[in-house]
């Protein structure tokens, strides 16, 4: 089905934005696994609604239920399944919709699709909302992945056209704007705010890399890393775009420019450069794994758009009601972390299989 996801781990995430839960349940998380609950509250808590002036003004808290799949807070081998329950919906805001879709959403394709009994409100299960039970499964195997050396970490790499600056090895998880450039980061949230005002929004870029990586990991033709990451990072909402390493400007480059020297440090085989983004060949190289995100800008907008009305036929204008992001790239971050995680373990416990571990 469509809203599962992985081979060695399955994630399965269900649920609609004003359900009255949505949730995830996570197979093939090893048993005995002791997860940090404060850790996985304050990771949910990077990508919560409703905290600063360029989020949704919906308030959620975001706490997550354990329902299956542990005891004392370690992993029982049964599958796990968690909810979080939708308390602070406006159903109402949305009753528009449901016959003048907005621009740049899926209500008309669903529309058609589904016969007209989709869930408009709040988009669904569409919904940039169940990105909330993502984060709980990749929390969980951010936390796995750290055990075992592995890092991933993701930032705002730019909104608008205005780029951040400094290392992207760097944790921005601290930081209430998930820059590496504090400067940056102002200007960036400068142009949200002329957004905001305008009754627009506005898209950007995120960027992932994952550190401690060992060789081998994925697999060659379709279950390549860049296949696994891509396919799990295309379920977020408002992705357009997904690019590994020096992504599209390898199209100018000359062979020369672009292939990666080997060299030996510590005794160990090592690249001198890393224009493949940590893969070749759908594998992991050792170098750390890089990519980046598109997001495109919150399709719910304040200023009037022109769209029909499928009851009468005609044309229609819409102002969008409700609450939404005038940009949806800070919060997305930590979600793009989750999904990196999932892939990657994923990944992780399938070479695990391959050696024997």
């Amino acid at each position: 089905m469509s809203s599962s996801y992985g081979e060695n781990l399955r994630l399965t995430i269900f649920g609609q934005s004003h359900s009255a839960a949505i949730g995830m349940t996570l197979e093939g998380l090893p048993a005995g696994f002791t997860y940090d609950p404060a850790a996985l509250d304050q990771f949910l808590a990077r990508r919560a609604p409703g905290k600063n002036a360029w989020s949704t003004p919906r308030k959620e808290a975001d706490a997550p239920e354990f329902l299956s799949g542990l005891v004392d807070n370690t992993t029982c081998g049964a599958p796990l399944t968690a909810i979080i329950r939708n308390t602070n919906a406006r159903s109402g805001d949305y009753s528009l919709l449901k016959t003048v879709p907005r621009p740049g959403h899926a209500d008309y394709p669903a529309e058609v699709k589904y016969g007209g009994h989709q869930d408009v409100a709040g988009g669904g299960h569409f919904s940039a909302r169940l990105t909330a039970p993502l984060c709980i499964a990749g929390g969980l195997c951010l936390q796995f992945l750290a055990r075992e050396g592995i890092q991933v970490r993701a930032h705002i790499a730019a909104i608008g056209g205005i780029p951040d600056e400094g290392d992207p090895l760097l944790s921005v998880a601290e930081k209430e704007f998930p820059t590496l450039s504090d400067a940056q980061g102002e200007k960036m949230k400068a142009l949200i705010a002329e957004k905001r005002a305008e009754g627009d929004s506005i898209g950007g870029l995120v960027e992932c890399v994952a550190t401690g990586l060992p060789v081998g990991l994925g697999d060659p033709i379709f279950r390549g890393m860049e296949n696994r990451i891509a396919q799990i990072v295309f379920g977020i909402p408002a992705v357009k775009g997904v690019e590994f390493g020096d992504g599209f400007r390898v199209a100018e480059k000359s062979g020369s420019e672009n292939n990666d020297a080997y060299g030996m440090q510590a005794g160990e085989v090592t690249a001198l450069t890393n224009h493949a983004g940590g893969i070749l060949g759908g594998i992991t190289n050792g170098m750390p794994l890089v990519f980046r995100a598109a997001f495109k800008p919150t399709p719910s907008i304040a200023r009037t758009q022109q769209s029909v009305n499928l009851a009468t036929g005609e044309a229609a204008e819409l102002n969008v009601p409700g609450r939404h992001d005038p940009c949806i790239v800070p919060r997305a971050v930590p979600v793009v972390e989750a999904a990196a995680a999932i892939a990657i373990m994923d990944a992780w416990l399938g070479r695990r299989k391959e050696i024997g571990g």
